[in-house]
């Protein structure tokens, strides 16, 4: 079992119309909130059988991770395998910081799928992340919200956690632990 928070906060996208300069240096902005994932990991994935229907059956799998920096620091992608039990996929993840509002946005590219998955927006503070999104479901609007927590040179957590209620209840949905590798 992970270990960290998972509390919930409300969330809202600022207007880019409406984005102020910050004055605040380079070191401190937060472009660096993911240094400390660039490297090889292995990664051991828990993952929720069915996700918002009651569910609490756990699958449990092994995968890694390959993440570097780019966009000269204002981005970074990791390319990651997963040795799901119905059949391994690749996948691989970007993020892309935003020096005026602050605040890094995360897409998820899947190879069993055509689409990129809509962005999660957040930042790492106090050794959280927490990173808030919209998409669908089934069918339905859900909220999406991904937790870093653990953060430390050689491991850290991942949770993955959906709503369907506009964030009055959250359900932890996949859960990975990383170490590092190399």
């Amino acid at each position: 079992m992970l270990t960290g928070p998972d509390s919930a906060k409300g969330y809202e996208t600022p207007n880019a119309g409406t984005r102020a300069m910050q004055t605040t240096t380079e070191a401190d902005d937060g472009r660096n909130d993911f240094d400390f994932l660039v490297g090889r990991w292995t990664i051991r994935h828990r993952r929720l059988k069915a996700r918002l229907a009651g569910c609490a059956d756990w699958a449990e799998f092994d995968g890694t991770c390959v993440m570097r920096k780019t966009l000269r620091g204002l981005g970074n992608m990791d390319d990651n395998w997963l040795d799901l039990p119905e059949g391994p996929y690749a996948a691989v993840t970007f993020r892309r910081f935003d020096p005026v509002l602050r605040r890094w946005s995360i897409w998820w590219l899947d190879s069993r799928y055509p689409d990129i998955e809509p962005p999660v927006h957040g930042r790492i503070e106090g050794g959280v992340g927490e990173f808030l999104g919209e998409d669908v479901f089934d069918g339905r609007p859900i909220k999406v919200r991904f937790l870093w927590s653990a953060i430390t040179a050689t491991r850290c957590e991942w949770r993955q956690a959906f709503s369907a209620d506009g964030g009055a209840t959250w359900e932890t949905n996949w859960e990975m632990a990383f170490t590092r590798t190399g």
